[in-house]
């Protein structure tokens, strides 16, 4: 299970396991409020994980989950690719 100390590759290659099958792929968030870590997950049986305890990484997070939902619900997903920054 990879898990990626920067967003930008993480971000990446979640776009990356996404677009290559989006019925499969599969999206968490979870956030430990004892620990104050914030983790994603996206995995369709290769998981993919980034965690993180400072506060200005859940703008990142935030954009990057609403841009995945947008992309789930686009009738042309595999032909629309996701900006990240």
């Amino acid at each position: 299970m990879p898990q990626y100390q920067t967003w930008e590759e993480f971000s990446r290659a979640a776009e990356k396991l996404y677009l290559a099958d989006p019925m499969k792929a599969r999206v968490v968030l979870k956030y430990r409020h004892s620990d104050g870590n914030l983790c994603v997950k996206v995995t369709d049986d290769l998981c993919l994980v980034y965690k993180t305890d400072q506060a200005q990484d859940v703008k990142k997070i935030e954009k990057f989950h609403s841009q995945l939902m947008r992309l789930m619900v686009a009738k042309e997903a595999r032909n629309v690719t996701m900006e990240t920054e």
